[in-house]
């Protein structure tokens, strides 16, 4: 691919991007991301085809970017505590940059059930083998409380999803602004974080 169509592609998922995040995939038109790029049309659609193209698009570039930095942290020479926290701080900062990725994720799935292999395919899921094994370690010499991996890791990425996934019900909820909202989000960096070392720590 040429230099030139390459930046083309860049300016198209960015403006894509800002439209998703503003409109949602079903409020999103191809025509406002064409407006946001500062191209026509027709240049965007040789580039994708369809709206849904796009929105794929742009996920698997925000995935391909997130996937590594989680892994990085699982696989790092640090204790369960440390990894639980730097875990929370990276995906909770990554996501208010991204906030359309839960959703979307969740309504591939119910479209597409195959659609986990396919954004596998595109970047490095997360490996849990050296989190297993660590944990494991810490349950056996006393620091942490007996729990099974896989549901420690459920617990995490709970916590740490449903805030974005259930933002309107929350701020529906709790009559949240906008401004209210990001800082409750920011503020779970920390309290999610202590909230889940607090339950399986031995005290």
């Amino acid at each position: 691919m040429k230099k030139t169509d390459i930046k083309t592609e860049q300016l198209i998922l960015e403006a894509a991007k800002k439209v998703f995040i503003r409109k949602g995939m079903d409020g999103a038109r191809m025509q406002e991301i064409a407006d946001e790029a500062q191209i026509n049309k027709a240049l965007l659609h040789y580039y994708y085809r369809s709206k849904q193209q796009l929105f794929e698009a742009v996920f698997i570039h925000a995935f391909t970017a997130l996937a590594p930095q989680l892994n990085a942290i699982l696989n790092q020479e640090s204790s369960i505590e440390c990894k639980v926290r730097e875990f929370t701080k990276s995906y909770t900062s990554f996501m208010i940059k991204q906030p359309y990725l839960p959703g979307f994720i969740i309504q591939e799935l119910n479209r597409n059930p195959d659609f986990v292999q396919q954004i596998g395919a595109f970047g490095q899921f997360p490996n849990l083998d050296k989190f297993r094994l660590q944990l494991n370690m810490e349950i056996d010499q006393g620091k942490i409380r007996s729990i099974n991996p896989e549901q420690l890791f459920v617990n995490i990425m709970a916590l740490n999803i449903f805030p974005f996934l259930g933002k309107p019900l929350i701020k529906g909820i709790t009559a949240m602004d906008d401004n209210s909202y990001h800082q409750m989000v920011e503020e779970r960096k920390e309290l999610v974080a202590d909230f889940i070392i607090q339950a399986i720590k031995v005290h």
